[in-house]
């Protein structure tokens, strides 16, 4: 039981480790390795106090030294859901399970839109977690689309199960996928559909049928990572304190809104985890 969850490594995300390191909290950092691909690809950050056009890599690396001369590690997972449970929040990744007192979300803006019918059959044969949910899929057929390279491994799992797998590459990178069982489709994808208790994805010259369809991003919208977080379009309403609807919930950076500034997201995760304090240390009041 972690005190403190933070969920993403960009700015906010590490802003919000620091400060929570520095009030000697339990912390949980989730996200990728290398930090920030946004941060990374900068070519100068011209506005960031006493850092002035400073490279994005620069930064990164920055950023890391950072964490490790605090002694923060990063678990490299990606998140798929997280639960109020009262007192705690359950964290669904795709390999384990975690539970904090309090969650801070600074995972970013999800690239791109849902497509139509993803949000609708969200349960009903549409799931963001192929190694969540492969045992499900044992001797039944699965489509799988994929967003980047890394979701490669995910597809390969859920083909040791499944009885066939077609995989949707959405980028031009080289596929590397193994399995006898598994079918590389191009073409980008437009709907899917629940139709006679079948998942129909359709494609752009094509349509896929089979028992359930595997969205695989880098990010999930707000709305489907916490049911019942009251949103604002793609983003996360969040008071000045960045509370959300959901008590010992907090959000930070991009995913509270314009402007997407590495500035403002720092300052957000800073006071995401002093709120988070403050709020653990009310809960351990009463």
């Amino acid at each position: 039981m972690y005190d403190i969850a933070i969920i993403g490594t960009g700015p906010a995300g590490v802003s919000a480790a620091l400060t929570a390191k520095n009030r000697n909290k339990s912390i949980l950092l989730l996200g990728r390795k290398e930090l920030s691909g946004k941060v990374l690809k900068s070519h100068k950050i011209l506005n960031y106090p006493g850092l002035p056009g400073i490279a994005g890599e620069d930064l990164v690396k920055a950023m890391q030294r950072h964490l490790d001369d605090m002694g923060i590690e990063i678990t490299a997972e990606q998140v798929t859901n997280v639960y109020a449970m009262g007192d705690r929040f359950a964290i669904q990744c795709a390999k384990e399970m975690y539970e904090s007192k309090t969650v801070i979300i600074a995972s970013g803006v999800m690239p791109g839109k849902l497509l139509p019918g993803e949000e609708e059959n969200l349960g009903r044969g549409v799931s963001y977690c192929a190694t969540c949910d492969a045992a499900l899929y044992k001797g039944k057929q699965a489509a799988v689309i994929g967003y980047s390279p890394k979701e490669e491994d995910e597809a390969e799992f859920l083909a040791e199960m499944a009885e066939k797998v077609y995989y949707i590459p959405v980028y031009s990178d080289e596929i590397r996928l193994k399995g006898s069982n598994i079918e590389i489709v191009k073409g980008a994808p437009r709907e899917i559909r629940r139709e006679e208790g079948k998942s129909v994805l359709v494609l752009e010259d094509r349509e896929i049928i089979s028992d359930g369809v595997f969205v695989l991003r880098d990010a999930v919208s707000p709305g489907q990572l916490v049911p019942g977080l009251e949103t604002e379009g793609a983003h996360i309403k969040t008071a000045r304190d960045m509370s959300t609807s959901i008590k010992g919930l907090f959000a930070a950076g991009d995913i509270t809104g314009t402007p997407y500034q590495d500035a403002k997201s720092v300052g957000e995760g800073n006071v995401a985890a002093l709120s988070a304090v403050a709020y653990l240390a009310e809960a351990a009041k009463s």
